[in-house]
């Protein structure tokens, strides 16, 4: 059964015992963002965590790691909490065929039952802020929805977005928001900016885990999240309009903050730990106004803590980018088997495809670099053969070793786009990008000898379930 809010998420956690109440009296910082540090590192089913017990404040309720494991994640969209990585992204693509699914507009929500407006907004005293990596510039809201629309189409459902962005809170009703510019909430600013009017947002934090899901992914312009997050949940997502901006936002939600992004007013923010594992340094960003909370009596605040992977935003985003890339290239090469690009969301992809003719993989691997993901995110494009599992990273090497030909199989981009979070630029937003074909030659392409390599034997496969099921009887 879908979930409509995140407290009947937490409580299926609780009952598959994916939920850990810390009950004992903890620091806000660092113990919070520590334990959300540690948490991953017990594995594929690490738990969720929650706190109510924080020393400095007197009502404060904050879940973290609510993604961060194979297993939370499999329960987000309904599976068994076992199934495993590649198993949750098939089930991703298959429920993907579904799109779109229109959403369900529902009235009273629970968030509508406490506000604060104008002047009397005060961000501080709904949220228990803390910091999460002690070198941060200060407070951030991480896993906030973030709503926006297109000024210049604002009745076009499509371009409307729904995104995750990182937030930095300035002050009792001021914020700042980084619109990396290959996201949607940037064109909707710029041609905000360019009609000389203020961008009006809605940050929606603390929602069902779908909405979570379908905000971080790569989706096109024109694809509606909420019409995503409907395919994935297997009913319609339920969603209701905010009050002051008229924005679709979760009818779940703990928290509504409505205001608008300031044309053409920008603020430094920063440092703050990335899921790049290093720190960005500070930057001038946008700046939101805020004009109106609304809130849920007693809110939960759902807080993402990043840093090294892997922590709870490569869980979060690891799926939902590998798809979106698959699908996009699926069109263009049918030859395509699977896509991994789980990892630092996506900088690296691995490909694995049937060729047609000689140079075709190099080929797939330019095409990944012009998906509208891997124009701002792939730096690194690995290319194996059909039978290497690109999720079976052993596979990958053995691939590496054997196919790949420095003198024929490296070809390097100059000065290709990429995130301004990426470290390895030299200068912010420039990269060189890097094709690794590491397939066996085919067609006219004939370097190497590869006519021998070895297979599996017929009967690997009846041995394997076999061994699955004298495991299980142990």
């Amino acid at each position: 059964m879908p979930y409509d809010d995140l407290r009947s998420f937490l409580e299926t956690l609780d009952k598959e015992g994916q939920l850990l109440r810390v009950t004992d009296e903890v620091m806000p910082e660092p113990d919070i963002a520590a334990a959300a540090n540690a948490a991953p590192r017990l594995g594929d089913a690490a738990p969720a965590l929650y706190f109510d017990n924080v020393k400095g404040f007197t009502d404060a309720r904050i879940a973290m790691n609510v993604h961060g494991s194979w297993a939370n994640h499999a329960l987000a969209l309904g599976l068994p909490k076992e199934t495993g990585t590649k198993e949750q992204v098939a089930e991703f693509i298959r429920r993907w065929a579904d799109f779109p699914v229109r959403p369900e507009w529902r009235d009273n929500p629970p968030w509508g039952r406490n506000t604060m407006d104008g002047d009397e907004v005060d961000i501080f005293r709904v949220l228990p802020l803390i910091r999460l990596n002690d070198g941060d510039g200060g407070f951030y809201i991480d896993k906030a929805a973030v709503v926006s629309r297109d000024p210049g189409d604002p009745q076009n459902f499509g371009s409307q977005n729904v995104g995750i962005y990182r937030v930095e809170v300035k002050g009792k009703r001021r914020l700042a928001l980084q619109p990396v510019p290959m996201h949607d909430i940037a064109q909707h600013l710029r041609k905000a900016e360019e009609r000389g009017e203020d961008l009006p947002v809605a940050l929606a934090l603390g929602n069902d885990p779908v909405i979570s899901i379908v905000a971080s992914t790569p989706m096109k312009y024109d694809e509606n999240e909420y019409e995503m997050a409907g395919a994935l949940r297997g009913a319609p997502a339920p969603i209701t309009r905010a009050p002051l901006t008229g924005l679709p936002v979760p009818w779940g939600s703990e928290v509504v903050v409505e205001g608008v992004i300031e044309g053409r007013r920008r603020e430094i923010e920063g440092p703050f730990g990335e899921f790049t594992g290093h720190y960005s340094g500070g930057r001038k960003m946008t700046v939101i106004r805020i004009d109106r909370i609304s809130y849920r009596t007693d809110p939960v605040f759902e807080h993402l803590y990043l840093g090294m992977p892997w922590t709870e935003i490569d869980y979060l985003m690891g799926p939902n980018t590998c798809v979106p890339i698959y699908q996009q290239l699926k069109q263009d090469f049918p030859e395509v088997q699977a896509v991994n690009a789980m990892f630092t969301h996506g900088l690296v992809v691995i490909v694995s495809t049937k060729k047609r003719y000689g140079g075709f993989a190099k080929a797939v691997g330019m095409r990944v670099l012009t998906t509208p993901h891997g124009l701002g995110y792939a730096a690194t494009v690995i290319v194996v053969d059909e039978d290497v599992d690109p999720f079976n990273l052993p596979q990958v090497m053995w691939a590496l070793s054997t196919k790949m030909n420095p003198a024929g199989d490296l070809i390097r981009i100059p000065n290709m786009p990429v995130m301004e979070l990426a470290p390895q630029a030299d200068a912010p937003g420039i990269v060189d990008k890097l094709i690794i074909d590491a397939t066996t030659p085919t067609g006219s392409d004939r370097r190497g000898n590869f006519s021998n390599q070895v297979k599996d034997l017929p009967e690997t496969g009846e041995w394997l379930t076999r061994l699955h099921q004298l495991a299980a009887r142990r």
